[in-house]
Formats: structure tokens, C-alpha cells, sequence
């Protein structure tokens, strides 16, 4: 027989030889392990990096009995209420085109204020450095000149009172945690980021209330237990989310920020039409647990096919 003929022959031979080998199942655990690992490692990174979740979204969230407006108020960034189904004044308050809808008691208020109340159990962890009731510069540090505050988290004795220009200096992030805040009516109580620094670097939380005054202009991302309040004509860059209560407006302008510093910066709202019935979803870290689980019997079983 040709030499040549005889080795096709006895390649057609060991072809079905080959295709019957079965796949050993170590080869699938381990394949199982990397998959598990490798989406591990994807859904880790947006929880990491986003302290709000999707509460970023909105600019302005409320719970009950409603979110109201008196005026042309204009808001960049999603408006909603959860569990309540009332917002009232849109018209004539608007949200700028591109940024947002109103979310009325549906799927996605329902995550974000999840994700509010979450936020605000991790920004009010631990221990800050103790800072007086009276926040703006004059009152903290006389009329002969003041110290910005630098970066830092910042526990505030009492009430928080706001009713000069507070200067806050540096890239970094500036924490406030306070029963309640307050900041004067009329032009002057403003907050200043200066130095590299970004509003979405500044961080307020309330343990009850927080009203703004007129004219105020606010800056940094409000998180209140109970209500906020807006004042006439008072400005914020930021976000205003109350967790139990309402939100009220009155000819405002409100902008959702981004940006700030790791790990608490922010991503810009996303607009995120509405859904007309909540739905149970899965949390970030629901996914994150689900997928290290698969991770973790991927290698189990991997070693004791190796035993």
C-alpha cells in the first residue's frame, strides 16, 4: 500500500476516536470558576464606584405624601416620589430635555430611594472630626479671615447653620453630618468649592430636615431622612433626596452634578423614561454574591476532581 494512502487511511480511522473522547469534567469546573470570577470582577466595579447607586438619576426624590412646586423651577436630572404617586407644579416647573422624567411611585423611584437609604448608611458611618453649629466662615472663624475647611468628614454639633459663605478648598470629599440644616433667608448663604474641588464632592446628611433659604445657593448632594425644603429663588448643584418625606420647590434651579473624587463620585443622570409598575429586581450586591457563589463551586468541585 502507498505510504501516503496507508496514513489518510489511518487518520479517517482515529478521526471518530477523537470526536467520541468525552470532555472531562474538570475541564468544565474550571471553565465554570473563571466564569464565575470573571463576573465577579464586572459587577464589582459600578458598585465600588458609585456610592448612590441609581439614586444618581435624580436630581430630585421624594417620598410621602408627594413632591411639590411653586414657580418656574428647572431641574436637570430625573424628578421622582416613592412610595407616594404625587408630584405636582410640572408645568410649570420643567426638567431640562434629555435629563430626566418624572417617576411617579414606579420601578426605578422605587431602586433609587433603596439606594438612597444605602448611600446614607455608608456616609454616615464612623467618626468625624466635631465641627461647630455655625458654618460660614465668619462665624467659625471671626471677621479677621478664615481657613477654607480642607476634604474631611465633618460631624456637626446639633443643627447645622448656614447663613454666610461657607469656603471649601481642594479636590477631595467634604462630608457634613448634622441632625438637621438650615441656611439663612435673602441673598449670602452660599457654599463655595474652590481648588480644584467639584460640588459633587460635597455631601450633606440630615438626620431630620433640611431647609434652604431664599436665595440661597447650595452646592454638594443633600441626603435628608425626613423632608427638604427649597427655598424661593435658591439655587443647587447637587442632588435633594429625602428618604421619608417631601421634597418642595419654589423657582429653583437644581443640577444634578458629576464627578468628585473616588469613592464617592458621582455619575451624571442617565433619563431613564418611566415604567408604569414596580418591579422586584436583584440588588448589585445580590448579583455580586450570586456571581462569587459560581465562582466558589466552580473551585470546589474543580479540586476535588484533582484529589
Amino acid at each position: 500500500m502507498n505510504p501516503h494512502t496507508e496514513s489518510i487511511d489511518q487518520a479517517r480511522h482515529a478521526a471518530p476516536c477523537i470526536a467520541k473522547e468525552p470532555l472531562k469534567p474538570s475541564r468544565i469546573y474550571r471553565g465554570l470558576a473563571r466564569l464565575g470570577f470573571t463576573a465577579f470582577l464586572f459587577v464589582s466595579a459600578p458598585a465600588l464606584a458609585q456610592v448612590l447607586g441609581t439614586a444618581s438619576d435624580f436630581a430630585v426624590l421624594g417620598a410621602t405624601p408627594n413632591v411639590t412646586n411653586t414657580g418656574p423651577t428647572i431641574v436637570s436630572g430625573n424628578v421622582g416620589v416613592y412610595p407616594a404617586a404625587s408630584i405636582t407644579g410640572f408645568p410649570p416647573g420643567s426638567i431640562v430635555a434629555g435629563t430626566g422624567f418624572l417617576h411617579l411611585a414606579d420601578a426605578v423611584a422605587q431602586q433609587a430611594q433603596a439606594d438612597n437609604l444605602t448611600a446614607f448608611g455608608t456616609l454616615t458611618a464612623g467618626v468625624g472630626a466635631a465641627l461647630g453649629p455655625a458654618l460660614d466662615d465668619v462665624s467659625r472663624c471671626g471677621s479677621i479671615g478664615c481657613t477654607p475647611l480642607v476634604p474631611g468628614i465633618y460631624d456637626v454639633t446639633g443643627g447645622a447653620d448656614l447663613t454666610g459663605t461657607l469656603t471649601l478648598s481642594g479636590g477631595g470629599t467634604y462630608i457634613f453630618r448634622t441632625n438637621s440644616l438650615t441656611t439663612a433667608s435673602g441673598p449670602g448663604a452660599s457654599v463655595v468649592v474652590m481648588n480644584s474641588g467639584s460640588p459633587c464632592d460635597v455631601w450633606w446628611t440630615s438626620a431630620a430636615s433640611v431647609s434652604i433659604g431664599t436665595g440661597s445657593v447650595m452646592a454638594g448632594n443633600i441626603l435628608a431622612h425626613t423632608s427638604i425644603t427649597i427655598g424661593t429663588g435658591a439655587s443647587l448643584a447637587g442632588r435633594a433626596l429625602a428618604y421619608t418625606g417631601t421634597v418642595t420647590m419654589a423657582s429653583n434651579s437644581i443640577t444634578a452634578c458629576s464627578g468628585g473624587t473616588a469613592p464617592y463620585a458621582v455619575a451624571g443622570p442617565v433619563a431613564i423614561p418611566p415604567t408604569s409598575t414596580a418591579i422586584p429586581t436583584l440588588s448589585e450586591w445580590a448579583v455580586i454574591m450570586l456571581a462569587a457563589l459560581l465562582a466558589i463551586t466552580g473551585f470546589v468541585v474543580m479540586r476535588r476532581q484533582a484529589t
